[in-house]
């Protein structure tokens, strides 16, 4: 039977790859989707010392090493293949269809660059990027394995073998970021934390990664399979509280408190908090190490991306 070797979830903002955040004041300042006015004048007093140049370098170095980290443990344990569970944002779905859950069972997984004009803090982005091929490998077997199972086991799950232009940030992140150079294939498996009215509760989530488990050990292939969750944590706005609170449930392996995430604060980015929580369904028999947590404010407004890393094994 195939076995999971090591779990991680790791946080995938534009955060961890420019060095210089005060590009993204200048983006928060004027994002349409952020009152930024009410969220300064709601700030907490003492946000000033969060937000320094040397505060900011410090915490930009600390995202470096624990990616570092968890690139490391995930080639000290050789998996055969990957399964990621991260979400889509309108890059496969659109409003017109879009799935609560959806696996990709194609051959290939493009990477496309980037192309055409962008903002500043874009093209900063993309020159910490690792160099990437232009097409990984999808492992087609496992994800038709998953369908079958999951199906089987009451997640009407969707499913498809065609790619928009290729994979979606969550997924490409594995190469760029994770594993530089590296060429493990992949099964992506897209949720839909994002767009209402079909988000999947935390309780979904968290047997969708329970069912991913059972499927993956029950799959007769001796495959070593590792599982990875992509995103959040809180953001666009830093909320440490939800970000501790999850990170402890998962310390502790307390289904019920990850089951109980108060589904209010789970929008916007950090809606993507939910990968986290199936994956803690994949890794509920592991135990966990917390390589780190950042609490990535880059603006006096409070907003930025709360970072965390962690391994299963």
């Amino acid at each position: 039977m195939a076995e999971i070797v090591l779990a991680l979830a790791t946080s995938h903002t534009p955060q961890l790859s420019i060095a210089d955040w005060r590009l993204l004041q200048t983006k928060d300042e004027n994002d349409p989707r952020l009152d930024y006015p009410a969220l300064l004048a709601a700030a907490r007093a003492d946000i000033g010392q969060e937000t320094t140049p040397e505060r900011f370098r410090e915490r930009f170095e600390a995202c470096q090493h624990a990616l570092r980290v968890l690139g490391g443990r995930l080639r000290e344990a050789d998996p055969d293949v990957i399964v990621t569970l991260g979400d889509d944002q309108h890059e496969q779905f659109l409003d017109d269809n879009m799935p609560t859950f959806a696996v990709y069972h194609g051959a290939e997984l493009p990477v496309p660059p980037r192309t055409g004009a962008m903002p500043e803090w874009k093209t900063a982005e993309q020159r910490g990027w690792a160099g990437t091929a232009p097409v990984y490998q999808n492992h087609t077997e496992l994800a038709e394995y998953l369908i079958a199972w999951l199906s089987d086991h009451e997640f009407d799950i969707a499913r498809t073998n065609r790619l928009r232009g290729g994979i979606g940030h969550a997924f490409s992140f594995l190469y760029r970021r994770v594993l530089p150079g590296g060429t493990l294939p992949m099964v992506p498996v897209m949720v839909n934390t994002y767009y209402p009215p079909n988000q999947p509760a935390p309780g979904r989530c968290y047997a969708l990664g329970r069912c991913i488990r059972e499927a993956i050990e029950s799959w007769e292939s001796g495959a070593r399979v590792a599982v990875m969750a992509s995103g959040g944590m809180s953001h666009f706005v830093v909320d440490e509280d939800i970000d501790r609170a999850t990170l402890k449930a998962l310390a502790e392996n307390d289904a019920d408190g990850l089951r109980s995430l108060p589904r209010e604060k789970l929008r916007s980015g950090t809606s993507e908090i939910l990968n986290w929580v199936a994956l803690g369904g994949a890794a509920e028999p592991m135990e966990m190490t917390l390589v780190d947590y950042v609490p990535g404010y880059r603006t006096a407004a409070g907003t930025g991306c709360g970072m965390g890393f962690a391994y299963w094994r």
